[in-house]
């Protein structure tokens, strides 16, 4: 091969070379770079639905508004005490001052509202009572304990019926009545003031009613999912992270086994003691 030949050769490849490495650099330019803020987040859509948990607090809001349940299915990155505005169909989220106040579900339970109510006297905090009908029926005496104890009692329907909204409006009347009654039969001098909805799943036939009874409806700002017994130490992590001035704080006291509110409760009582004054919620509600 002449010297001409090889020289021609060589210049054809450097050229190659050239367009192959020019072609590789625009190529990459085309490919977008991950965002740094995107790496390792999950993009699977799968996750609970509504109809697949139990009878809590897993329901939608009010047409057009954002869950108000600030619970870790909804985890605000700062302690504000959650969404302070008017909650599902206009339902009370925040005490209206920089209190908080403790409230207690499905109750009265014969294992774990009088440990309840025994650390709440041991630290002299006063919460709010959100008792199912049938259960005071049962427990009459509960109840009388938690009236005695200058806690407030609010209606929380007579079986815990999360679609008693979707009933008529007489049906949810003589529930909510029923209820009312069960709460006087046991002690004279409670007065009613409060209702909540089973779920948090309000409606306008619910909310219709409550003001038709004098009962403002009562729903939560923070909400550390005790009802599915995460453990002490979420229950505790969450209420503590959430809970900011105003805020409406939603556990139980019965329902399953609370074992676990108990104990976050027993932590968390010296601690927000010293952060908020705490308070029930008021007997003339407003």
């Amino acid at each position: 091969m002449s010297g001409a030949t090889v020289r021609a050769t060589g210049i054809v490849t450097v050229v190659l070379a050239g367009l192959l490495a020019s072609a590789y650099v625009l190529g990459r330019s085309l490919v977008p770079e991950q965002h740094p803020t995107t790496t390792g987040v999950a993009s699977s859509t799968a996750g609970p639905h509504y109809a697949d948990q139990p009878p809590s607090t897993e329901f939608p809001a009010a047409p057009g508004r954002a869950h108000p349940d600030t619970s870790p299915d909804a985890d605000p990155s700062a302690p504000d005490g959650g969404d302070d505005g008017p909650g599902p169909f206009g339902a009370l989220t925040a005490t209206g001052s920089a209190r908080v106040a403790l409230t207690f579900d499905d109750g009265p339970d014969p294992r774990w509202t009088p440990q309840v109510l025994a650390l709440l006297s041991q630290y002299g905090v006063k919460a709010t009572f959100c008792v199912v009908g049938e259960n005071v029926e049962s427990h009459p005496d509960l109840l009388r304990s938690i009236v005695a104890e200058g806690h407030t009692v609010c209606n929380h329907s007579w079986r815990h019926d999360v679609n008693l909204g979707k009933r008529s409006p007489e049906t949810i009347r003589a529930d909510l009545l029923r209820t009312n009654d069960a709460i006087l039969a046991a002690a004279p001098d409670a007065h009613i003031a409060y209702y909540r909805q089973p779920g948090g799943a309000w409606t306008a036939p619910v909310v219709s009613v409550c003001a038709e009874l004098g009962l403002t409806p009562l729903h939560w700002n923070v909400d550390p999912s005790d009802w599915k017994a995460p453990g002490a130490t979420t229950i505790e992590a969450t209420v503590r992270t959430q809970t900011g001035p105003g805020a409406i704080v939603l556990m139980h006291d019965a329902g399953g086994d609370r074992s676990g509110t108990v104990a976050a409760l027993q932590r968390l009582l010296p601690e927000l003691l010293a952060r908020f004054e705490l308070e029930p919620l008021p007997l003339d509600a407003p």
